[in-house]
């Protein structure tokens, strides 16, 4: 049985969902972000219980099809734009890897998602980049054109107009920052 579950947005998401579900009881056959597959399928009783668990460590089990949807789309995005060293999806564009991994034509994917969000799917994705380039720069250990091209970005030009446009400072001015203002996957957008 596949379970989706809301605010999966790290491995560390990951190992603590697998956690509650192998404390419930259930064999996890795969995970990945936003998504589980158990066996056996739980029981009503079973899917409260779990719901109240995954509740408790900050995740939401979903069960409407459409915050399923949503919740595909918010992690294969995240997964693309932070994880993609991990998976290497860079090569895709974002509307050809969404319809590859949700299963679904972007149009229906990107009217549902802006229906539903206050932002589109590409202002999301493009928030998400932002905070991927904070949580680079605030390392200090690669140049600006290294993260553009580490971020998929097609120069340190168009990666600083667009930041300085979303952050309203340069990466160069963030990096100064004392309190570097970065803010969890699962709060964006």
């Amino acid at each position: 049985m596949i379970l989706h579950i809301k605010n999966m947005v790290c491995p560390r998401c990951i190992e603590t969902v697998r956690s509650v579900l192998e404390e419930q009881g259930f064999k996890v056959l795969s995970i990945k972000l936003g998504e589980v597959e158990t066996d056996p399928a739980p029981s009503e009783i079973q899917t409260l219980q779990l719901s109240e668990a995954l509740t408790s460590k900050g995740f939401e089990l979903l069960q409407d099809k459409k915050s399923q949807t949503l919740e595909q789309i918010k992690a294969a995005i995240i997964q693309w734009v932070h994880y993609s060293e991990e998976h290497p999806v860079q090569n895709l564009n974002l509307s050809e890897y969404l319809v590859r991994e949700i299963g679904a034509d972007y149009s229906s994917l990107s009217h549902l998602f802006s229906a539903s969000e206050e932002v589109t799917i590409e202002k999301f994705a493009i928030l998400q980049k932002i905070e991927r380039v904070k949580e680079l720069l605030s390392y200090g250990e690669l140049t600006t054109s290294e993260i553009a091209f580490k971020t998929g970005y097609s120069s340190a030009a168009h990666l600083s107009a667009q930041f300085k446009k979303e952050t309203g400072m340069t990466p160069g001015d963030f990096k100064k920052l004392k309190d570097k203002d970065r803010r969890s996957l699962d709060s964006i957008g």
